[in-house]
């Protein structure tokens, strides 16, 4: 199975830019706040707050992606799926977290060739901020690739456990939530607890 080394580390860096991309809302919040005063009181603007907005929303979305997938927030259909039996649920879990891994792999080459074209003309923003897109580009590239390395790590957990025959476990830590599931969370969360989260049984 992964090393549990390279696994803490990225969960750790989940949650540091799911904390980060909570403190750039609140930031964004509170500059949005002081905007429609500005404008109220004093007929005065700070400029580019809408565009300041895209870049957060855009930045924080990639920074949250880890933090969503160790929860198993991300949304899934499973209308069948938690219908089947144990046995025959494992390999689609299997074959949804490889999917996954091999989507945020995608997605982060895709970014990365975005930002190398935009390192190479020097691109600007076309508003009147002008900003240096590779600012807002890189970030984007950060946070995809801490989710990249997270879907890597748990599809190579997923398919240990596979052929390892250690279904129950894997159904447990890559299926869908299920209300048990969540109830046990709010409980948890109520009595200071920490959730569980997929991949903990790392070994």
């Amino acid at each position: 199975m992964p090393s549990p080394q390279p696994y803490l580390l990225a969960r750790r860096l989940a949650h540091g830019a799911a904390i980060a991309a909570g403190y750039a809302a609140l930031g964004l919040s509170l500059l949005i706040t002081f905007e429609v005063l500005a404008r109220k009181l004093f007929g005065f603007s700070l400029q580019g707050v809408d565009e300041i907005g895209g870049y957060v929303l855009a930045i924080g979305v990639s920074f949250s992606f880890a933090y969503a997938l160790l929860h198993r927030a991300h949304t899934r259909v499973d209308v069948l799926l938690t219908r089947l039996p144990g046995w025959l649920q494992a390999p689609l879990n299997v074959l949804a977290m490889l999917m996954l891994a091999a989507f945020s792999s995608f997605m982060l080459w895709r970014a990365i060739e975005t930002l190398g074209e935009t390192l190479e003309f020097g691109s600007l923003a076309s508003t009147p901020l002008q900003t240096p897109l590779w600012i807002p580009q890189g970030l984007w590239v950060i946070g995809l690739g801490v989710f990249t390395i997270l879907t890597v790590l748990l599809a190579a957990r997923a398919l240990l456990l596979l052929v390892g025959g250690r279904l129950a476990i894997l159904d447990r830590d890559y299926g869908p939530r299920t209300t048990d599931d969540e109830l046990d969370e709010a409980r948890q969360d109520y009595g200071g607890g920490t959730p569980a989260e997929p991949g903990r049984a790392v070994s």
